[in-house]
């Protein structure tokens, strides 16, 4: 049986998306990236001295992120300040990202990643990642590739692209399988996340999915890049 979206999307068919660079003019770099109802703000800062200072990596500078979920991105609203959440999204956007930053020029040095979630509806770590890979970009610093991220995933039996918040929750039959995936440009996998069962035929499917998915999100990630530049 054909799962039905709520909003008629094919199971292959992402939220629609758009990306813009340069929305934070007192950071290093930024960038917005809107997927549905998500909405994402990333802005850069650095390469800066390390602190505290017992953090500092004398061979090579560092990738910090803060992952941050505004009060009221959500129906209810978000209790302020760090959750442990918070501080686990914050390693897997790092663990996402660097692989293709290259800090080595900057030892016992960092850069801050900073990513607030303006709007949330589902897939907020993907957004997240898209963002910040577009603010780094924009920030100069040396990367050898960019990444792109998308949720792929799993509605009862049937395989699907860009899970939104009421499919986060799907009430039938196995329930829902999340798979945040992100990739670079050549669609080397750098992060891949499971929530759930899944086969591991239909696993290997839903790679080729998000492979697919994540060259459409890193055309629109160059294409902002590409504008920026131009309107300067």
């Amino acid at each position: 049986m054909t799962i039905k979206r709520k909003d008629n999307r094919k199971a292959d068919e992402m939220r629609p998306f758009t990306a813009k660079v340069g929305v934070i003019p007192n950071a290093q770099g930024s960038a917005m990236w809107q997927q549905g109802g998500t909405i994402v703000i990333a802005a850069v800062y650095g390469p800066k001295e390390m602190h505290p200072r017992n953090q500092r990596n004398p061979k090579t500078g560092q990738l910090r992120c803060n992952y941050t979920l505004g009060s009221f991105s959500v129906e209810e609203r978000a209790r302020p300040g760090r959750n442990r959440r918070a501080m686990e999204l914050d390693k897997i956007i790092e663990w996402a990202l660097n692989p293709v930053v290259d800090l080595s020029e900057f030892p016992n040095q960092v850069v801050d990643v900073h990513i607030h979630i303006v709007q949330a509806d589902a897939g907020t770590r993907c957004a997240g990642i898209n963002a910040a890979a577009m603010a780094l970009a924009h920030a100069g610093i040396p990367m050898n590739d960019i990444v792109s991220s998308v949720a792929a995933g799993k509605l009862d039996t049937e395989l699907v692209l860009d899970i939104d918040k009421d499919e986060e929750h799907y009430p039938d039959g196995e329930g829902s399988t999340d798979i945040p995936i992100t990739m670079t440009s050549s669609g080397k996998i750098t992060h891949i996340q499971l929530d759930g069962k899944i086969s591991a035929e239909q696993l290997k499917e839903v790679v080729l999915m998000a492979k697919k998915a994540n060259k459409q999100i890193y055309e629109v990630q160059k294409k902002a890049l590409k504008d920026c530049l131009e309107n300067k």
